[in-house]
């Protein structure tokens, strides 16, 4: 999820929270969900049950997806109010599926604090560190938590494409920023900042973490409105299989607006 997670950049967060909750059921947040899902399901089989962590789970959408496949789910955020929606989506669950899953309320920088090294098979990080001004601390800690073997999964705003979106919408005064640093004010109006494929592969080398396949993320619909609904089930349908195609084939994928890796801890 689009979430704050630092100091300062929590309380940015804070006061973009009501956006992201109103648009969560919208084209652009239902095509970035649907193919992180399918990509992560391409390493991620349902058979061993695996221990998951969600940084940053929001209102569970990954989360909860994976404990329909029976894996369990520990969902970690900050924010009480989209826990509370986690816990209510929850509640809507099977039985077996809610017993699958422990939500918790703290913020990514106690990760470390709170739960011993290897204490997962797979960690979710999906949307946050793009609001750390530094995430080696963070990769340091999901790297602490992950077992050798384990899976991250990562998704980032784009660095390497980061003037796409306002040129695109012709914003040229914000396609010049872009060209010039590596922060963006988001579509939630909070200030964030944009990862590179090759420097983010590097730190997490560096981690003992290699990254096995990596995919780009909206492609096509990064421009689309904020608020725009869905369309019909046979559009919708054509839409993620171009990107679902686009974000694993060269050129598209590097100028998509966001980057998933999947990496394994060695």
């Amino acid at each position: 999820m689009d979430m704050d997670k630092g100091m300062d950049m929590d309380m940015g967060f804070s006061a973009g929270e009501e956006q992201w909750r109103a648009h969560s059921g919208t084209l652009r947040q239902v095509v970035r969900q649907e193919l992180v899902s399918r990509q992560l399901a391409a390493h991620l089989p349902d058979l061993p049950p695996r221990r998951v962590l969600d940084i940053g789970c929001g209102q569970g959408t990954q989360a909860l997806g994976l404990a329909r496949r029976g894996h369990s789910v520990t969902g970690l955020d900050s924010s009480p109010r989209l826990l509370d929606d986690f816990r209510a989506a929850v509640a809507a669950e099977p039985v077996e599926v809610g017993d699958r899953v422990r939500l918790l309320h703290g913020d990514a920088e106690q990760l470390a604090g709170m739960f011993a090294p290897s204490s997962f098979d797979v960690v979710l990080c999906q949307g946050v560190l793009m609001y750390f001004p530094d995430p080696g601390p963070l990769l340091d800690a999901i790297g602490q938590v992950l077992v050798p073997g384990g899976i991250l999964s990562l998704l980032v705003r784009n660095g390497d494409a980061l003037a796409m979106r306002p040129g695109l919408l012709a914003d040229w005064d914000n396609v010049e920023r872009a060209f010039e640093g590596d922060s963006y004010l988001n579509r939630i109006g909070v200030h964030a900042r944009a990862d590179r494929l090759a420097d983010l592969t590097t730190a997490l080398g560096r981690r003992e973490m290699r990254v096995r396949a990596w995919y780009g993320v909206r492609v096509f619909t990064d421009t689309v409105a904020s608020d725009a609904a869905l369309p019909d089930a046979e559009t919708l349908g054509a839409i993620l299989r171009c990107e679902e195609r686009a974000g694993c084939t060269d050129p598209y994928r590097r100028v998509a607006a966001l980057l998933h890796l999947i990496a394994e801890r060695r």
